[in-house]
């Protein structure tokens, strides 16, 4: 199952063809939906994962058009959240009771989201949750209390927004310099003389950290991502997802939610989450322990043999 099995290729120019057609599938109902869930599970029936990608186009559509705000071109936003409609069409289990449009949300939701990030490389966007949570919410809540995006905050509305938000007025004040500044070229000229030669680029600063720096933390990050994977497999599949949508997520899925999904309690939920989390962080501590141990050991051997 491939981009090319949906309708039309999109572009800007034919966005609103685009729509209409994506309009124009029908919407299933639900025992018609997990038959044909089955089907590509089962038999892996092209036909049948084709038609339940064709009729939620239109809920592909409905989340990328709420994108729109961050000035990346709708029929992008739109093939992003059809590739994230895809994986969930290939991993949907129809078994367990719920709709493929509340599954899929997720997906599409999180195709969009990584795309919005990466193309957003000119404003270095900080690699923590806290600072992707602030960068999509930022805009959404400047519009609900009523502030214009005419450049640059005042005092007073990032001060609003620190409390709104519960973050750091500073951190808010950066945020949106580095929305208010997107794609801002680097050939740009800079200055009021015609004819300058001063270019955006030119007066850069580096202010990152040293290669030496980088390399080990990039070393660091990697070993801690294979420790942090190797004790997530060691859960069973319950614990697994219930752990990766709790902790590992931007936007977590409620314990309710996931409550529905399992027929389990909330306090179950969390308390699976818990026992999770507990069981991560003791694999992880002791392979942690066991590489400083062999680290250790190492530096002996060496100075032993070096004397």
């Amino acid at each position: 199952m491939t981009a090319t099995n949906l309708p039309t290729s999109i572009a800007e120019s034919g966005l609103a063809r685009y729509f209409k057609e994506a309009w124009s599938y029908p919407v299933l109902e639900a025992k018609e939906e997990r038959t044909l869930a089955e089907r590509w599970r089962d038999e892996g029936d092209v036909d049948a994962a084709h038609t339940l990608v064709t009729s939620h186009l239109r809920l592909v559509v409905k989340i990328a058009m709420s994108y729109r705000g961050y000035g990346l071109p709708v029929a992008d936003l739109v093939s992003e959240g059809n590739i994230g409609l895809m994986k969930a069409v290939k991993k949907f289990e129809p078994e367990r009771g719920f709709r493929l449009s509340t599954y899929a949300m997720w997906w599409i939701k999180a195709a969009i989201t990584e795309y919005v990030l990466r193309s957003w490389s000119m404003v270095k966007m900080g690699t923590v949750a806290a600072q992707k949570k602030l960068f999509f919410s930022l805009r959404r809540h400047k519009q609900r209390l009523g502030i214009q995006d005419t450049g640059e905050l005042n005092p007073d509305q990032a001060k609003l927004l620190s409390e709104e938000l519960n973050v750091k007025a500073d951190e808010i004040v950066n945020m949106n310099r580095r929305l208010a500044s997107k794609d801002l070229s680097l050939n740009a000229p800079v200055g009021q003389d015609e004819g300058s030669t001063v270019e955006f680029q030119d007066q850069l600063e580096y202010e990152g950290a040293s290669p030496e720096e980088v390399l080990a933390d990039g070393e660091m990050r990697g070993l801690q991502h294979e420790m942090l994977q190797s004790a997530i497999a060691s859960l069973d599949v319950r614990e697994r997802h219930i752990f990766i949508e709790r902790r590992l997520k931007d936007n977590p899925v409620t314990l309710e939610e996931l409550g529905q999904h399992y027929g389990i309690s909330r306090e179950r939920v969390r308390q699976l989450e818990a026992r999770a989390f507990d069981k991560v962080q003791k694999a992880m501590t002791t392979e942690m322990s066991g590489r400083e141990q062999a680290a250790e050991d190492a530096m002996v051997a060496d100075a032993a043999f070096a004397d």
